[in-house]
């Protein structure tokens, strides 16, 4: 009910609102609807649904509540990876898939292995604090490098660069919507089914080995599939922070801590909380749109610091 609501009000409203009686009659409403408006709000959509899904997965696999893309760094490996396919030149295909894909993905795959081994012990434990520390330096090391290639890249592609690090939903017609449900659906279907296995490594890695988990398989399912779905999103929108926070988060304060149903409403939640804000960055200045980005980032930081405020008063407990 939540995600249909979502979905109607962000059709209907923009710099150009839509009413069902121009959509009939009218025939450059219909082309601004189904070319610009349906496509982009299908987008937020699916962007939403894959980062929220994605944060349930890394703060039951990793055991933090802080944990999502953009404070793991995963965000800002693949806006790295993506940023050098820019500067290279996005239009470039490899075996027919765009070459700012594999980038992207190649970017997000390596900030999720270089987090995981630094913040793990001698004992193969994932410390809470050292995991958000290396999220932030990974973060700081992949934004330096954005800088530095927009330093030397052309005028054009330097602005195309800064303008999609903010964060942009902006998708003419449907054609890189299917290329993108090509990739994000295996990495959906992935994290679905290790939603049971998840919902124990949450508990602890030793009770979910001994009620048969493999430990490292599982882990190395979710790196792979959190790693194709956010190098995806990061390389047709940006770096869009906060959604797999807040929405998680929402959703256990609804429905519990159970991952098999966090999981599938967090999905759909995700979907619907993007889907409203990119509708209200579109239409909270009256002309022109602010960077969807900008909107996540304005609700998710104090939700951050509070989570993380709340997280020191029970270590302190």
């Amino acid at each position: 009910m939540v995600l249909l609501l979502a979905t109607c009000v962000a059709l209907w409203v923009g710099y150009a609102p839509i009413s069902f009686s121009s959509l009939r009659t009218d025939e450059t409403t219909r082309t601004l609807f189904f070319r610009l408006r349906l496509p982009r709000v299908l987008m937020a959509g699916m962007v939403g649904a894959s980062l929220a899904m994605v944060g349930t997965a890394l703060q039951a696999l990793f055991r933090n509540p802080l944990a999502e893309p953009l404070t793991l760094g995963v965000s800002g490996g693949g806006a790295l990876g993506a940023s050098i396919a820019i500067a290279l030149g996005a239009g470039a295909r490899v075996a027919g898939v765009p070459f700012v894909f594999l980038a992207s993905f190649a970017g997000a795959g390596v900030a999720v292995f270089v987090v995981y081994r630094l913040a793990r012990t001698s004992g193969a434990v994932v410390l809470p604090g050292a995991l958000l520390l290396a999220g932030v330096v990974l973060n700081f090391v992949a934004a330096s490098g954005v800088v530095i290639i927009q330093y030397f890249a052309d005028y054009s592609r330097a602005l195309q660069i800064l303008r999609w690090t903010i964060g942009s939903l902006d998708v003419v017609g449907f054609d890189l919507l299917w290329r993108m449900l090509l990739f994000l659906i295996p990495g959906w279907l992935v994290l679905f089914w290790m939603a049971r296995d998840l919902h124990l490594l949450a508990v602890d890695e030793e009770t979910a080995a001994s009620l048969g988990v493999n430990v490292r398989r599982s882990e190395r399912l979710v790196y792979a599939a959190a790693s194709l779905i956010v190098g995806v999103t990061v390389a047709v929108g940006g770096t869009i922070g906060f959604v797999g926070l807040i929405v998680p988060h929402a959703v256990r304060l609804l429905f519990g801590e159970d991952v098999r149903v966090v999981m599938p409403c967090s999905f759909l939640l995700g979907a619907a909380f993007l889907m409203l804000a990119d509708a209200l960055a579109r239409t909270i200045l009256g002309v022109g749109e602010l960077p969807v980005g900008a909107i996540t980032a304005l609700v998710g930081g104090p939700v951050f610091l509070w989570l993380l405020r709340r997280q020191q008063r029970l270590a302190t407990m």
